[in-house]
């Protein structure tokens, strides 16, 4: 705080010391071209006293003005950046004057609505997080603790022994989506890509989910045309996975799913159309954000990972994902990538 007020009495000191030493000199040349001819050059020097007093009083008076008139804006500019730091994110300024300080205005603006915003992210990624974690650990402790009683008969030893694996895959798939999530948003350029059948890859991601949707009874309509593209495989083939799955988990018994993929002049355009649950509006919004899950009893298998991992990926291929959804009708995920990808 001393140092603080010891540098903003030296900024006032400077300031008056050069108001008061530009004044003096305007003074001194306005009396030099109007008197040099009237009176000897020796008697010019006897007014500098009097010059030199009236240029402090007024060098005094209009740094103190100027100080305040100028440096306004930088004191509420400082006073809102102090309480941002101290966690106040819904401050905002508006200064006025020169375009320069009105930018300057806007732009503490922006970055107190964007600091805003990571700091909500933050902590609803941190409560989801747990909550995902919590739920699977407590499980696995109450479980453990059944199987000590002696008396379990072994059907109810074998149930028990499956939820306690049940959840330890849980686990096991919550930890390694939630360290690719971490290695997809650290990407900014993507490497290794290579030329390759995307059709191909893409009728291998519907194959490997089989066991799934043959589970559910749910019929697979594939119409793909012949694609293809330049791009890194393993990135590209999260997004198949995850849309896929995500359809069939999300759609009831003995329902149908559609897998479309068209090639147009600039894009590639993959589509996934389920009759299944459908969305409203409020979580079709939501629906790409981390660890967000529309059903919240979370009785659906899931964490809320995959859809903001297929967005990243679209994202770091100049692409777009979009969702459509209707409840009670179906809903529509479309994927653009640029040709080029």
């Amino acid at each position: 705080m001393r140092e603080k007020k010891r540098r903003k009495k030296k900024l006032s000191m400077t300031m008056m010391f050069m108001m008061t030493f530009f004044i003096f000199i305007i003074m001194f040349l306005v009396l030099c071209l109007r008197l040099n001819k009237l009176i000897p050059l020796p008697e010019l020097w006897r007014p500098i006293p009097h010059l030199i007093i009236a240029s402090t009083i007024m060098g005094t008076i209009l740094a103190s003005v100027g100080s305040r008139i100028t440096l306004k804006p930088i004191g509420q500019l400082i006073a809102a950046i102090n309480e941002l730091a101290s966690g106040n994110f819904k401050v905002r300024i508006h200064l006025s004057g020169s375009e320069e300080i009105e930018k300057l205005s806007d732009s503490f603006n922006r970055m107190a609505e964007e600091l805003g915003n990571t700091e909500m992210l933050r902590s609803d990624f941190i409560n989801n997080f747990s909550h995902e974690f919590k739920t699977p650990i407590v499980s696995l402790r109450g479980f453990a603790k059944l199987l000590k009683n002696p008396d379990l008969t072994q059907e109810e030893r074998d149930e028990y022994l499956d939820i306690i694996i049940s959840e330890s895959n849980r686990l096991t798939q919550l930890s390694a989506n939630v360290l690719n999530l971490s290695k997809v948003e650290n990407l900014s350029i993507v490497t290794d890509n290579e030329s390759f059948d995307l059709t191909e890859q893409i009728r291998q991601s519907v194959l490997l989910l089989e066991p799934k949707w043959e589970k559910k009874k749910v019929e697979i309509i594939v119409d793909m045309d012949e694609v293809t593209c330049c791009a890194n495989k393993q990135l590209l083939n999260q997004i198949w996975i995850n849309l896929i799955d995500n359809a069939v988990k999300f759609t009831p018994e003995h329902t149908k799913i559609k897998v479309k993929l068209r090639q147009e002049k600039e894009a590639v355009i993959f589509k996934v159309l389920d009759n299944g649950y459908g969305m409203d509006e409020e979580t079709c919004s939501h629906v790409f954000d981390r660890f967000y899950q529309g059903d919240s009893s979370h009785i659906t298998e899931g964490n809320g990972i995959g859809l903001t991992v297929v967005q990243k990926i679209a994202h770091l291929y100049n692409g777009e994902i979009t969702v459509q959804s209707e409840e009670g009708i179906g809903t529509t995920f479309t994927v653009i990538l640029p040709i080029g990808v």
